[in-house]
């Protein structure tokens, strides 16, 4: 066999046990999610800065929930360092977030337990 090839493999498995490994560490730390995670994450769909997901939040919420600035500026290192979030950019000293593909499936995951709820409740 090819040695490219073997090592290609290797290289595969290796990526897909890290892959693997990230997201069942990313199911145990955030699902079940706490409000506060799910609507930055939910806000971070669209790339925004830390003051632009406070005002989506309160603007999604009709003003129920006001996330304070320490609130989401730790969420979002939390987030960041477990990578459900990245910084896409820097605009005029202020850090734009996006959410990642592992965020994306986290907060599916999420939408999908909270839609069971509903339903259960809706019975």
């Amino acid at each position: 066999m090819d040695h490219a090839v073997i090592y290609y493999n290797v290289i595969y498995r290796e990526v897909k046990m890290y892959r693997d490994h990230n997201l069942e560490k990313a199911r145990k730390r955030y699902l079940p999610m706490s409000e506060t995670m799910f609507y930055i994450l939910l806000s971070l769909k669209k790339e925004r800065h830390g003051y632009a997901i406070m005002q989506h939040v309160k603007e999604l919420t009709r003003g129920r929930i006001t996330l304070g600035a320490g609130t989401v500026y730790s969420s979002l290192g939390k987030l960041e360092s477990d990578g459900l979030i990245g910084s896409a950019r820097e605009e005029e000293r202020r850090k734009i977030y996006a959410i990642t593909p592992l965020g994306s499936v986290i907060l599916h995951e999420e939408i999908a337990r909270i839609t069971e709820l509903y339903n259960n409740v809706k019975e």
